[in-house]
This record gives structure tokens, sequence and C-alpha cells, in this order.
């Protein structure tokens, strides 16, 4: 399956709908680079890219 970022909160997902916005209109397969945010409190990364819960996010969506 294509992973695919949801272009709202950035979450790179293996489904047809994002877990975290229940949006599947949103979803891309145009993203390039990736993180793993495990501690969404403690990182300056996930501030800058606005994540608030674990998971694998896209660093830039086209």
């Amino acid at each position: 399956m294509v992973e695919r970022a949801c272009r709202s909160c950035r979450l790179i997902v293996d489904g047809a709908i994002c877990p975290l916005c229940n949006a599947s209109d949103y979803l891309t397969k145009t993203w390039e680079g990736h993180i793993m945010v495990v501690n969404p409190e403690g990182s300056e990364v996930a501030t800058a890219i606005g994540a608030k819960t674990p998971g694998k996010y896209a660093l830039k969506i086209k």
C-alpha cells in the first residue's frame, strides 16, 4: 500500500483516512522527507511542524 501524507496535520498513513483528522480528501501521495516523533512535548522539531501526537510525519507536502 502507498503511504500518503495528510495535508492538514502532516501525519503519514497507510489507509484511506487520517486517524488524527478523520479526513480522507486531504491525503496526498506527493510528499518528501519524514521524521518519527516519539515525544512531541519535548521535541523542538515536533513543535515546529505542529505535531501533537507520536507518529511518522512528512516534512514537505506538495
